[in-house]
């Protein structure tokens, strides 16, 4: 009997010994993967919730991830001499100006003026290996110039070992933020790219990069939010965010799951004082990975495009169209020719569902349409005039960054229109006061001869118009998406909607040579 009460005892001590002798071999074979084997090649299954230390993993992940350091010459504007200055008004020389070349009639650069000054700027970042011939991803905004034009005059990538190679840009892509180089290099260290769609709030992460430029630093912490948007607009505003540690000189590293799988390329920090406050983004891998195989095949990224100017359904616009905030997009603008013009969207026009998906804060018309495969048919639901209909959508090519500016526009410059009339004149309703537009009135707020409107001539500072942006000199083309033409038109349309228990009025507005833009008013505080 004592024999059979020990032998559950002994038989535990087993396990135990197995699994600490298991443990020992799976150390061993998580050691150095050879230069041919990505460095985050799977090995054994990876431990489950916290590990006891991140230092093996650390030391396989390292050799992968390099320091990103750039060189680019910057214009430096040349302050004036006040001396020189005061010689030169009254018709002297002044001793400095005896010596060395004079500037020309055009001032630096011009014939016979000295040539412009400049001095050398650089920059500190991160990027990783993904090949073992040395191709490496890092953010493309550390490889772009000073003017945003154009890329730095030289890229050295320092591998952990400190070896420095004069890496080639081989592509870049703004939109994504992020860039392709190669080193000529064989034998590297490499690491693979994991699939980020599978990834959940609280699991853990590591980064990797150059911090302030201390060279290879290792930061854990886990995933804190997911779909996480920082401008509100484009494909790519859909980011990973995580606290760990996260600072200038990151961008371009890895975030690695712990199966050593890079999930995301970080990419920016949100923080009062541009130091870590543990909000960090990353690019996901999702998202990244489809733009540097383009890049790797010498190709621009595809990317579907509908053409359109898009506004979320916030509390205002949704209530003054009767529908649920945050659940669909409002159409803005329509540009000509398009995909989204061909398939016979219109301005005013709510898209609830791409292709059979939700619109939604985190799943933007953007974001499925940027997915979307060029050339495909995809159905578009949408709610005009109070009514739900489909729409077939032949998906476009999306634009250069360059082209999309010259669509948009270079004369959208936003200054406040000037008042067109006294403030007491004109019809007021919701903390506006209106008047008739007149080709005088069109000429002094800088608007189109042919638009048609009411020209708001003064607004309530204590109005929700006021609070919501709107000032005197904009145009009201539309309430409620009926084109108005007078004042009258304009205070019918509110009283109407307070008949029908409305709590806001959607009115379109214009100012300037500036996009029209919807805006939801409340008319109950009014």
């Amino acid at each position: 009997m004592v024999s059979k009460e020990k032998s559950p005892v002994r038989y535990a001590y087993g396990v135990a010994t197995a699994l600490l002798l298991g443990g020992t071999a799976f150390s061993i074979a998580t050691g150095q993967a050879g230069a041919q084997v990505a460095q985050n090649a799977p090995t054994a299954l990876a431990p489950r919730g916290a590990p006891m230390s991140f230092a093996d993993l650390s030391a396989r992940l390292q050799p992968a991830v390099v320091n990103i350091s750039t060189k680019q010459r910057i214009p430096v504007r040349a302050q004036a001499d006040p001396f020189e200055e005061f010689f030169r008004r009254f018709g002297g020389q002044s001793p400095q100006g005896q010596q060395g070349p004079q500037a020309g009639p055009g001032g630096p650069g011009a014939p016979g003026g000295p040539t412009p000054r400049t001095r050398e700027a650089g920059s500190l970042g991160s990027g990783f290996i993904i090949s073992a011939d040395g191709y490496v991803v890092t953010n493309n905004h550390l490889i772009q110039s000073a003017s945003g034009t154009g890329t730095v005059d030289s890229v050295t990538v320092i591998l952990s070992n400190r070896k420095e190679y004069s890496a080639r840009i081989i592509g870049r892509d703004t939109a994504s933020d992020l860039a392709l180089l190669k080193i000529e290099a064989n034998d590297l260290p490499f690491v693979n790219f994991g699939d980020s769609s599978r990834v959940r709030v609280g699991d853990w992460v590591l980064a990797i990069g150059n911090p302030y430029g201390l060279g290879g630093t290792v930061t854990a912490g886990i995933i804190s939010a997911l779909h996480r948007g920082i401008t509100g607009v484009g494909a790519y505003d859909r980011y990973i965010q995580t606290d760990a540690s996260i600072n200038m000189g990151n961008s371009g590293g890895p975030m690695f799951d712990l199966n050593g799988n890079v999930i995301g390329i970080n990419s920016a920090l949100i923080s009062p004082t541009g130091a870590n406050v543990g909000i960090g983004l990353a690019i996901p891998a999702e998202l990244a990975k489809p733009v540097i195989d383009s890049l790797r095949r010498g190709q621009r990224p595809q990317r579907g495009y509908l053409g359109v100017s898009l506004q979320p359904l916030d509390e205002n616009i949704a209530a003054s169209l009767g529908l649920p905030k945050d659940q669909g997009e409002l159409v803005r603008a329509v540009v000509p020719g398009q995909a989204a013009a061909r398939a016979g969207l219109q301005q005013g026009d709510v898209i609830l569902r791409v292709g059979g998906e939700m619109v939604t804060p985190d799943e933007t018309v953007s974001f499925l349409i940027a997915n979307s495969t060029v050339g495909s048919r995809v159905p578009v639901v949408i709610i005009r005039g109070g009514r739900r209909q489909t729409v077939t959508v032949i998906v476009g090519q999306r634009p250069t960054e360059e082209q999309l500016a010259l669509q948009a526009g270079g004369d959208n410059d936003g200054a406040p229109n000037r008042a067109v009339t006294p403030p007491g004149a004109g019809v007021q309703t919701v903390g506006l006061t209106l008047v008739p537009l007149t080709p005088e009135i069109a000429r002094r707020s800088n608007l189109p001869a042919t638009i048609r409107g009411v020209v708001i001539s003064a607004v309530d500072p204590a109005s929700d118009a006021a609070e919501k942006g709107i000032r005197p000199g904009f145009l009201i083309m539309s309430v409620n998406q009926v084109a108005v033409t007078s004042p009258a038109e304009v205070a019918a349309a509110v009283a109407a909607a307070r008949r029908a228990n409305r709590r806001s009025v959607l009115l379109l507005v214009k100012s300037g040579a500036t996009p029209e833009a919807f805006v939801g008013i409340d008319i109950g505080a009014n």
